[in-house]
């Protein structure tokens, strides 16, 4: 039997694993820090929910569709946003919810895309353009937490919209899903794939001066969003061409990019739930481990018990009391050095009989070398140092 992951799928152990975890602490932090809550929802939809209103959506028409014994027609989901349809009914308003978890995308692979993405949402149901820019300055503190930089790139879809309406153009979706393409396809080939809707003029428009905005009702938008961005100290840069693929986007777009990848590293918008206005934001956890310039605390310790296991152990207990994370070994010392070096663990701790009757233990730098002599209660001190 083949062992090996699924195309698109990943295992992630040791550091890498710590990594992640600690990113996602990160973020945790942070959407608590501004109002949201947690919650919770199944993997696994009615492939009719899923859909939603949106079937025609590239990333709808990438989902990945199951049956269960009752022949029901289910699916994965492939993002949070359409489960808040459901979630945050009869809720007061604005209803500020966080959630990190699994979505599925059945689409081609690459290095930094997967199949099964950690993806960590915040939205806001019950919103106000004040609440655009404060998830930016989230975004913001987020990622320098993490160490990295970042430049946020804004646009509004009332303001497409219109530009398209103005142009006659009929087929509006199908022509900002081309858009979206923008900065993944050559320009030539977008072009010729435009006038297919006869809206080829329309990169020439989005490439004009902010100032020629200015004509469209819906920049008064853009204007009130700016504002909100520096009372919040968030650089933003209009772009006319950020489209977002999402048709059910209604009001503010946004994009965050940094120069060490390609892929987008964070986004999100405005759209309505239930009829409601709602925004959200959107991070990945898998691109962000890749990028984060945070370091990774092993602290660890290992309790190696030489003949005094019931010393030993409440010697370990002692030590998770004071939040210190606790391995103990009985037996061989050598196999255990091995295990504490095969790990990394920074620190080893012996515990036998002369150690006991002195009530001491010895204390090893796994990385210096140097042993010491101390009491439980200097041990918890150094350790929590």
């Amino acid at each position: 039997m083949a062992s090996e992951t699924v195309k698109g799928f990943k295992d992630y152990t040791g550091e890498e694993a710590l990594k992640r975890e600690v990113i996602k602490d990160v973020l945790v932090k942070n959407f608590r820090l501004y109002g949201f809550e947690p919650a919770e929802t199944p993997v696994i939809e009615y492939s009719e929910f899923v859909k939603g209103n949106n079937p025609s959506d590239e990333a709808v028409s990438d989902i990945f569709r199951l049956q269960d014994k009752g022949k029901r027609d289910l699916a994965l989901r492939y993002e949070f946003t359409f489960q808040l349809k459901r979630i945050s009914q009869n809720k007061k308003m604005p209803y500020k919810r966080y959630q990190i978890g699994y979505v599925f995308r059945d689409e081609p692979t690459s290095s930094n895309r997967f199949r099964q993405i950690t993806q960590c949402d915040a939205d806001i149901v019950g919103s106000s353009i004040k609440d655009e820019a404060e998830n930016l300055m989230m975004a913001m503190r987020i990622f320098k937490e993490l160490g990295i930089k970042a430049s946020i790139y804004f646009s509004n879809r009332k303001l497409l919209n219109e530009i398209l309406d103005k142009e006659g153009i009929k087929n509006k979706d199908a022509v900002i899903r081309e858009i979206d393409k923008l900065d993944k396809v050559d320009e030539k080939v977008l072009r010729e794939n435009l006038k297919k809707y006869g809206a080829d003029k329309i990169l020439q428009i989005l490439k004009k001066s902010k100032s020629a905005f200015e004509k469209y009702p819906s920049y008064k938008e853009i204007k009130e969003f700016e504002k909100y961005c520096r009372y919040y100290g968030v650089k933003a840069e209009f772009s006319p061409s950020l489209a977002r693929g999402l048709s059910y986007y209604n009001g503010t777009i946004f994009e965050i990019k940094t120069a060490e990848m390609k892929e987008t590293i964070c986004a999100g918008g405005s759209y309505p739930i239930n009829n409601v206005q709602a925004t959200g934001i959107s991070f990945g956890i898998d691109r962000l481990s890749s990028l984060a310039k945070i370091k990774v605390k092993n602290n660890r310790i290992l309790v190696i018990s030489i003949g005094q296991d019931e010393e030993s152990i409440k010697l370990s207990e002692k030590l998770r009391d004071n939040n210190i994370p606790c391995i103990i070994m009985l037996g061989k010392i050598s196999k255990a050095l091995e295990f504490a070096n095969s790990y990394s663990l920074p620190y080893v701790v012996f515990l036998g009989e002369e150690e006991a009757k002195k009530k001491k233990v010895k204390l090893r730098d796994m990385r210096t070398g140097k042993e010491e002599v101390v009491s439980a209660d200097e041990l918890v001190k150094l350790l929590n140092k």
